[in-house]
């Protein structure tokens, strides 16, 4: 079968994770890219025979607002749905239920749900290489327990873990600055998905459209992005506890 993608992934892990499972269930045929600058959907166009992958990452337990919002402007028109959340190995909180919530607000209907883990995208010292040689295996047998139950005609809802109302969205993340090794070439202001970087302050980023996303740190040539160490040494410790066992990546069906 083919699928079709609506991804949300700025640095990357995300959109792995998604191809991971959609080589699983068929051939990925088109992707969506929730994470391009100025999305606005309209291009979208999807009609009940199709199936469709959704994959965010989770932001403090939640699903990226910047990513709801795009997601809110693409109609599923019935379209079969497996919903895809991402996380740094700490924990996912009320993201899937959230996208389940989107997801069917949307038109869609979901049959499938996965969490699943992935290099966190600011302290990479956890779930470092994720997802790794376990990982996808993982999530080949999960792609393949979701293709059985499209094949057998059951596109029934599958239960999803999480609270309702949703927990509240975190506070202020750490927003990225380039150093002396900035070239000043614009690929950060091009790139960024929340378009915080202006080329007029390239340097820097405004703190109330960031959403530390970290793609303009990853996207660099030079390098020249970063984040506060010391913040990020702080956040560090004070999840160790919640990521130092290894978390497995899971399905709803």
């Amino acid at each position: 079968m083919d699928i079709t993608q609506i991804v949300f992934s700025p640095t990357g892990g995300t959109q792995r994770v998604a191809d991971i499972v959609a080589a699983g269930l068929g051939t990925p045929a088109n992707c969506i890219d929730l994470t391009a600058p100025g999305f606005d959907g309209s291009g979208a166009i999807l009609k009940g025979t199709d199936t469709v992958l959704i994959a965010v990452p989770s932001y403090g337990g939640r699903v990226p607002a910047l990513a709801a919002q795009r997601l809110s402007a693409i109609h599923g028109g019935g379209a079969r749905c497996i919903i895809i959340c991402v996380y740094g190995n700490r924990a996912y909180e009320d993201t899937l239920a959230e996208l389940f919530d989107l997801a069917q607000q949307g038109g869609f209907r979901v049959i499938a749900a996965v969490s699943a883990v992935a290099e966190h995208s600011i302290i990479h010292q956890y779930a470092a290489g994720r997802p790794d040689q376990r990982d996808q295996e993982q999530l080949r047998k999960i792609a393949d327990d979701i293709r059985r139950k499209l094949e057998e005609g059951d596109l029934s809802a599958p239960q999803i873990p999480g609270t309702r109302p949703y927990k509240a969205p975190g506070g202020a993340g750490l927003v990225p600055k380039a150093d002396k090794n900035c070239t000043g070439c614009g690929l950060c202001a091009e790139q960024c998905p929340a378009q915080a970087i202006s080329r007029e302050h390239i340097k820097t980023a405004d703190s109330k459209k960031c959403i530390s996303c970290m793609r303009c740190v990853t996207q660099c040539p030079q390098s020249a992005r970063k984040v506060n160490g010391v913040m990020v040494s702080a956040a560090a410790l004070a999840l160790k506890k919640a990521c130092e066992q290894r978390k497995v990546n899971e399905r709803y069906l």
